[in-house]
C-alpha cells in the first residue's frame, strides 16, 4: 500500500504529536508499505538532502511557541504530490492551515483520509484566558474532522466525548510506549547526586512543555506540599516552553534539565522517584506511559493514558480534582517503600503496549479506508 501522513509538527521539534506521528510513518514503513510525508520546512532542512518521499511546504512561527510552526495551505503543491505518489489513503495529524489543505485537496481527488484528534485545543482557550472561544473551537474541530473518513484517537473515553458533541466515524487508535527506551535500568546514580538526591526522599518528576496548558501551577503546589513534610525532596522539570523564565526566577530551587533525548532523556525518567501530570488539557498524555515504564509512581487525572493504563492505588494515582492531587502527592512522596513498590508494578503494566501492534492497527484502519473509497468523490486533474 501507498500511504501519506500530513503534520505541521514533526522531529527535531519535540511534542507528543510530533513523535507521535513519526513513530507511526516507522511504522508503515517496518511493515513495508510505501510512506510519503508533507510538512513544514524546518530549519534543519536548509543543509540537508533532498528526500524523495517528503514534501516541504512553506510555513510560520507558532506565536508563544519559539521553535514550532504551522503549516500554509499548498493547495496545488498537494494536488500535485498526491497525483504523483497517488496514495491510496492519507493521515493528516494536525488541524493547522496545511491539514485543512491537505483534506479539500484528498476530497478533491477522491483520496479517502484519516484525520487525527491530539489536541483539546477547545481546553486551550481556558489556559489562555479566552473561555468564551470554547464553542468557536470545538464548532472549528468538528467541521475539520468531520471532513474525514475517520477520525482517530487514543482512547474509548475521548471517543465517546466526541461522538457526543458531533464527531462522526470516530475510531480508537491505542498508543504505546518503547519499553526498551524508558526502563528503569537506566538510573543513574551519578545523575541523582547533581540533583542533591537523598536515597529517602523523593525526587519529583514533570515532563512536558513548560506552558499555560500544563497546568504547571498545581505541579508546583503539590510539591510544596509534600516539601513541608520531606524537605530534602527535590523538584526536576525537563522540557522548555514560554512559562520557564517566570517559573525559574519564583522557584531557584528547583532543577530545570531543559529539553532531553533519547537516553538522556530514559536517564531523566528513570533516576526521578515520583512522576506528576496535573494538566487537563491532553487528549492522551504519552509522558504518563513514560514515566510507568520507567518504573515511577505516577499521580494524574484520571483521564487519557492515565484513565486507560494507571491503576490507583496500585501504580500510583488517578485523580478527579486538583486537592485529590495535591493529596495523592503527599501521600505517595512520604513513603519510599510504598513508591517503590507502585514503580516496579507500573512498569510491569505497561509491558504489553508495542508499538508493532499499534502500526498493524494503525494500517488495518488506513487499508479498509482505501477499500471503501467514497462513490461521490470526482477526480480533479493536478
Amino acid at each position: 500500500m501507498r500511504y501519506t501522513i500530513v503534520t505541521e509538527t514533526y522531529p527535531p521539534e519535540i511534542n507528543g504529536v510530533a513523535l507521535t506521528v513519526q513513530g507511526l510513518e516507522e511504522g508503515l514503513r517496518q511493515r513495508g508499505h510505501a510512506v510519503a510525508l508533507v510538512r513544514p520546512r524546518q530549519p534543519a532542512d536548509e543543509d540537508a538532502p533532498p528526500c524523495p518521499d517528503t514534501l516541504l511546504v512553506r510555513g510560520g512561527r507558532l506565536p508563544r511557541y519559539p521553535g514550532l510552526r504551522f503549516g500554509l495551505p499548498a493547495p496545488q503543491a498537494l494536488r500535485a504530490h498526491f497525483a504523483r505518489h497517488a496514495p491510496d489513503a492519507i493521515y493528516v495529524a494536525t488541524e493547522g492551515p496545511l491539514g485543512w489543505s491537505a483534506l479539500r485537496a484528498a476530497r478533491q481527488l477522491g483520496i479517502p483520509a484519516a484525520t487525527g484528534f491530539h489536541t483539546r485545543f477547545d481546553h486551550y482557550m481556558d489556559d489562555y484566558g479566552m473561555p468564551w472561544l470554547r464553542p468557536t473551537a470545538l464548532r472549528w474541530m468538528r467541521r475539520f474532522h468531520n471532513g474525514g473518513d475517520a477520525t482517530l484517537v487514543p482512547t474509548l473515553e475521548l471517543g465517546q466525548w466526541l461522538e457526543e458533541q458531533g464527531f462522526h466515524h470516530v475510531r480508537r487508535l491505542a498508543r504505546a510506549v518503547d519499553t526498551r527506551q524508558f526502563h528503569p535500568d537506566f538510573r543513574d546514580e551519578a545523575l541523582r547526586t547533581q540533583w542533591n538526591a537523598h536515597p529517602e526522599a523523593p525526587v519529583v518528576l514533570s515532563v512536558g512543555r513548560i506552558a499555560a496548558e500544563k497546568n504547571l501551577e498545581l505541579a508546583v503546589r503539590s510539591f510544596r506540599s509534600l516539601q513541608r513534610d520531606r524537605p530534602q525532596a527535590r523538584m526536576v522539570w525537563v522540557g522548555d516552553g514560554p512559562e520557564r523564565a517566570a517559573l525559574e526566577a519564583a522557584h531557584p530551587d528547583f532543577i530545570f534539565a531543559g529539553m532531553q533525548r533519547g537516553e538522556a532523556l530514559a536517564r531523566h525518567y528513570a533516576s526521578a522517584d515520583l512522576f506528576v501530570f496535573p494538566s487537563r488539557s491532553e487528549t492522551f498524555g504519552n509522558v504518563t506511559l513514560e514515566a510507568m515504564a520507567s518504573g515511577l509512581t505516577t499521580v494524574a487525572f484520571d483521564s487519557g493514558a492515565a484513565r486507560e493504563h494507571l491503576r490507583s492505588g496500585l501504580h500510583g494515582a488517578a485523580v478527579g480534582d486538583d486537592e485529590a492531587f495535591v493529596t495523592a502527592v503527599c501521600a505517595l512522596g512520604a513513603q519510599p517503600a510504598r513508591w517503590k513498590a507502585m514503580g516496579a508494578a507500573a512498569h510491569q503494566a505497561v509491558q504489553a503496549l508495542q508499538p508493532a501492534q499499534v502500526a498493524a492497527d494503525f494500517d488495518v484502519l488506513l487499508s479498509r479506508l482505501a477499500r471503501q473509497r467514497r462513490p461521490h468523490a470526482h477526480v480533479v486533474p493536478a
